[in-house]
């Protein structure tokens, strides 16, 4: 006679979401990464003797990169799902709306 037990859910480390300060380490390198393309963008569209179309190419980089990075910079982060509402839960912990950063 085989007992059926409910197996319970193991979490893993790599479930955890990453910290608060990883995350946005991760979209400030990238903002600074844009916005540094941007920059060369903007002094070879200036300084380098190029044919038109790529001094336009140049100038579209500088102009459209900032909008880029500030979106890329406020996207939420890819392939992590969205913590669980603490309401429906039986876990202990204090629900999302009630945490504070720094505390």
């Amino acid at each position: 006679m085989k007992l059926w037990h409910k197996r319970q859910v193991v979490h893993q480390v790599t479930d955890a979401q990453p910290s608060l300060s990883e995350d946005i380490g991760k979209r400030e390198r990238s903002y600074f990464i844009k916005m540094g393309i941007r920059l060369v963008c903007l002094v070879l569209a200036f300084t380098v003797p190029a044919p038109l179309p790529v001094r336009l190419l140049l100038f579209a980089g500088a102009i459209f990169l900032p909008y880029v990075a500030v979106i890329g910079a406020n996207a939420p982060q890819r392939g992590v799902s969205s913590a669980p509402d603490m309401a429906e839960t039986d876990q202990n912990e204090i629900p999302l709306h009630r945490r504070e950063i720094g505390s």
